[in-house]
């Protein structure tokens, strides 16, 4: 049995533990997508293909929501609930009078009943131009993110198809029979199948798929599922699935070391910041803080890489919270602070199942407790927590209060330091953490952007800025007091200049050359 060497995971274990994550922003349990990628595999060769393409169809299934984040914002803008919305989904096949049903129950649900006729009336004057716009952001977001996790071209293509259908009917490209690479042909079968598989047993997962041969899946994939669906679907729960699909990953046995680690734990949390606009580059800021503080504070270079690691994926369980509730623009509810107290714990959880990441995921699961008792989810105090654990949760809280929120504007730095010293005198943080944090800004500051990448403007670079933290055409003309035709304009030219065709290319370009503070 293969599997990370000691004190190393693997590339497949940091990509298992990420399709766990996405599992929560689908409303599916632990482990669906392990098990639909072991299920895509078993498919892929029972069609004879490749070892390269069954590698390819294994990363495309594993990863085939990976976009998610991407358009959580605008899912939550027109169902309410993102997570339910699309947990739902996976009951109905998307054409036609039942997916019109599916619409209409779910636009704007749980708002109040004039909301909801506006959002339909919205959503209705151009259902499938709105859909489109939604889904091409998904997929050319999941293509680039694919990307940045260092899969191979095959499995970039295929994600960017996964809203496609056999029978052309899909979107956004419309797509239709072999035009659709087959490594998604074949996952899009193998994650609906393990679903209704789950909640209705191997009869439910062929009807399904039966039901929706040649129109939504390939009929070739429906005939060799359908043949031997039983042997198929023959796929462990809980931890044995995890061991299962990693022994069928192509890449099972490539350690991840050092600066490799980092990078795929930063590329995570560059997805994960991408649910919520306004947190654009809030991962990749706090673990520049806490790290250059750890080491200002004395702490060993070990032990600071492992804060720094921690701090890239701390956020990694925001993606089992609706935006529903981090978009709220006033406070939030009892039903609403219990869903927000448990993030820490599910990243705790996702990280836990990597085989030498139990460091990181205990900072993960501290990184919102308090000294004095009033944090949360264990309600941990005094010495029980570390000085790793204070130092990760005081860059934190001054990283979040200079970004910006629904409910506030962001600080100045002066500012958000006034605050961390008050909330420090009060018992909330850790003094000896928050003077470390106040010494590390001024440095971490000096490593900042110092010139204007790929030929913009200042202007643009202001446009650019405001674009990545997921500000409309609207808001950007209001808050440049220019012409929402001029701010068409500057992201036009923008994207042109830095070769992005959307929002999160843009994102990504604007974190990597140091545009977000």
């Amino acid at each position: 049995m293969s599997g990370s060497t000691a004190g190393a995971p693997t590339r497949a274990e940091m990509l298992a533990a990420l399709s766990i994550a996405i599992d929560l922003g689908l409303g599916q349990p632990a482990e669906h997508m392990l098990r639909a990628a072991i299920l895509a595999r078993r498919l892929a060769e029972r069609l004879g293909l490749s070892a390269q393409q069954r590698g390819a169809t294994y990363y495309s299934t594993l990863l085939m929501w990976i976009g998610c984040t991407a358009d959580s914002q605008e899912y939550a803008r027109w169902f309410g609930d993102d997570i339910a919305v699309r947990a739902a989904s996976y009951l109905v096949d998307w054409s036609g009078l039942p997916f019109l049903r599916f619409l209409v129950d779910h636009v704007a649900e749980g708002r109040p009943l004039t909301r909801r006729a506006a959002t339909l009336a919205g959503m209705m004057s151009d259902a499938r131009g709105n859909l489109g716009r939604l889904l091409h952001s998904h997929c050319m977001s999941a293509a680039l993110l694919a990307g940045r996790l260092g899969l191979p071209q095959e499995v970039q293509d295929a994600v960017a198809c996964a809203f496609e259908r056999y029978d052309g009917r899909g979107l956004p490209q419309a797509l239709s029979g072999d035009r659709i690479p087959l490594e998604m042909r074949i996952a899009q079968l193998a994650d609906t199948a393990e679903v209704h598989d789950r909640l209705g047993g191997v009869d439910a997962a062929i009807a399904m798929a039966q039901s929706r041969r040649g129109g939504q899946f390939d009929p070739v994939v429906v005939d060799a599922f359908a043949a031997d669906a039983g042997a198929l679907l023959d796929i462990p729960h809980g931890s044995a699935a995890w061991t299962a699909a990693i022994d069928s990953a192509p890449d099972r046995d490539a350690v991840l070391h050092g600066e490799a680690l980092d990078e795929t734990l930063a590329a995570i949390g560059d997805f994960v910041d991408l649910k919520c606009p306004f947190m654009l580059g809030h991962s990749r800021g706090v673990a520049d803080l806490a790290g250059s503080a750890a080491l200002a504070m004395g702490m060993s270079p070990a032990d600071a890489s492992t804060l720094r690691r921690a701090a890239y994926v701390h956020d990694i369980g925001r993606l089992g919270v609706s935006n529903l509730i981090w978009s709220k623009d006033g406070p939030l509810d009892d039903a609403d602070w219990e869903r927000v107290r448990m993030h820490p714990y599910l990243g705790g959880r996702v990280l836990s199942r990597v085989p030498g990441m139990d460091a990181e995921a205990a900072l993960v699961r501290a990184h919102h407790e308090r000294p004095d008792g009033g944090g949360y989810p264990a309600g941990s105090r005094g010495t029980t927590l570390t000085r790793a654990d204070r130092l990760l949760a005081a860059a934190v809280a001054y990283r979040s209060a200079t970004e910006p929120r629904p409910y506030r504007v962001a600080l100045e730095p002066a500012e958000a330091a006034a605050r961390l010293q008050r909330r420090a005198a009060a018992g909330q943080l850790d003094a000896e953490a928050v003077a470390a944090i106040a010494a590390a800004v001024g440095a971490v500051g000096a490593r900042a952007r110092t010139a204007t990448p790929a030929g913009l403007t200042p202007r643009e670079a202001e446009v650019l800025t405001l674009v990545a933290q997921g500000r409309t055409n609207r808001q950007i003309a209001a808050s440049l007091s220019i012409s929402e035709k001029t701010v068409r304009n500057h992201v036009e030219h923008t994207y042109a200049k830095i070769g992005v065709s959307n929002r999160v290319g843009a994102s990504l370009f604007a974190i990597d050359h140091g545009f977000l503070r």
